[in-house]
């Protein structure tokens, strides 16, 4: 690892690692070398009385779920796309739902990173905590993530139920829905009377095997909650707070009945835990995530953009593994320690080695804040 990135210092080649390519902003686009860490893959230890796990940055999200239960325990929670690798669902804040439940990045208790010098460090809460807080949502820009230690908990299981109801009724009973399930979301797909809901709650319940459709299964907890989504699409995906979300939901609705009826991809409605990650949407508290999809052969632009202007004006913040057209100017305002973040970035990497042309266009005007 230390010669790869020495070449590319002496060749002036910026470097780029890639995850499982799941991400829907060009995060890991380069003109020079893109690394790929599959080779470091799987569980490193397990410690079932401090519910703490060490895994290699490369693992893919699928793969842990079976290794955590050998031990008995089990991911606090995971998104429905179990595809991605840990260090870049990591990278781009990628979550779950559930009113109770955080991001990834937030379970991240404990990293190991290749800086642009070579050096590997360890570093956590106590050793360098500014480098750490850095690397629970690093976005690939501030060294080669190796290896990450998660808060993990006992295994457990899940019980899936699905159904309808009128989109019209559900501004109201949002919160009612949410408070009452482990885990909530929505579907609503334009044009369509009525959303599909999705509920999923623990159980001492035994497993049922076949697992059965999606909506009717009960399971250990890795095997309900991620689900098979092959069809190609974009995405954009904002977080607003949490008591916004009905009033936000309503106004994209709206709007996409109004002009965006021939849509026919779905809307979707989750909630996340609020955090301190840096870089988090959910920064400072719980929020509401409203995403949007579009199949990649038709343009999302003219439909992102204008539904876009929606999440904004609520206070929204992206999701940094999908689209979205802020700059770094309006991230500054809307994340109160984005500034804080690029410092230690830039600090770690002077030369902009872990950047690429997406990446600088996000940083902040005037640059980072002066070393405090």
């Amino acid at each position: 690892m230390a010669g790869l990135l020495a070449r590319a210092r002496r060749d002036g080649l910026r470097l780029r690692v890639l995850g499982a390519g799941h991400s829907h902003s060009p995060l890991a686009a380069t003109s020079g070398i893109l690394l790929d860490l599959e080779a470091f893959s799987g569980l490193i230890r397990a410690d079932p009385g401090r519910q703490r796990a060490v895994l290699f940055g490369g693992t893919r999200i699928f793969s842990i779920g079976p290794a955590l239960f050998e031990h008995g325990l089990a991911l606090v929670n995971q998104g429905d796309i179990d595809r991605q690798t840990l260090a870049g669902a990591v990278a781009t804040g990628t979550h779950g739902t559930g009113l109770g439940l955080p991001s990834l990045s937030a379970a991240v208790v404990g990293a190991r990173v290749v800086l642009a010098d070579g050096r590997a460090l360890d570093c956590d809460g106590d050793r360098e905590p500014e480098l750490f807080q850095a690397l629970r949502l690093h976005l690939g820009a501030v060294g080669v993530v190796t290896r990450l230690t998660l808060a993990v908990r006992r295994a457990y299981r899940l019980r899936e139920r699905l159904w309808l109801e009128p989109v019209r009724d559900l501004f109201e009973r949002l919160p009612e829905h949410v408070a009452a399930h482990r885990h909530f979301e929505l579907f609503w797909w334009p044009g369509r009377s009525r959303a599909v809901l999705k509920a999923l709650d623990e159980t001492e319940e035994a497993p049922r095997y076949p697992l059965g459709r999606e909506g009717e299964r009960l399971g250990l907890s890795y095997e309900v909650l991620p689900n098979h989504r092959p069809e190609l699409h974009t995405e954009m995906e904002y977080a607003v707070p949490l008591e916004r979300g009905p009033a936000c939901f309503e106004a994209v609705w709206r709007r996409v009945t109004e002009r965006h009826q021939s849509v026919s991809w779905p809307i979707q409605y989750r909630t996340v835990a609020g955090d301190d990650v840096w870089l988090s949407p959910a920064h400072g508290g719980p929020v509401a995530t409203i995403s949007l999809h579009q199949g990649i052969s038709a343009d999302e632009a003219p439909y992102f953009r204008d539904v876009e202007a929606i999440l904004v004006e609520h206070g929204g913040r992206p999701h940094w593994g999908k689209v979205h057209h802020l700059g770094g100017g309006e991230l500054a305002e809307r994340l109160p320690r984005y500034r804080d973040w690029w410092r230690i970035r830039d600090r770690h990497d002077p030369e902009g080695l872990f950047l690429n042309e997406h990446l600088e266009a996000l940083r902040p005007p005037g640059g980072a804040d002066r070393e405090r």
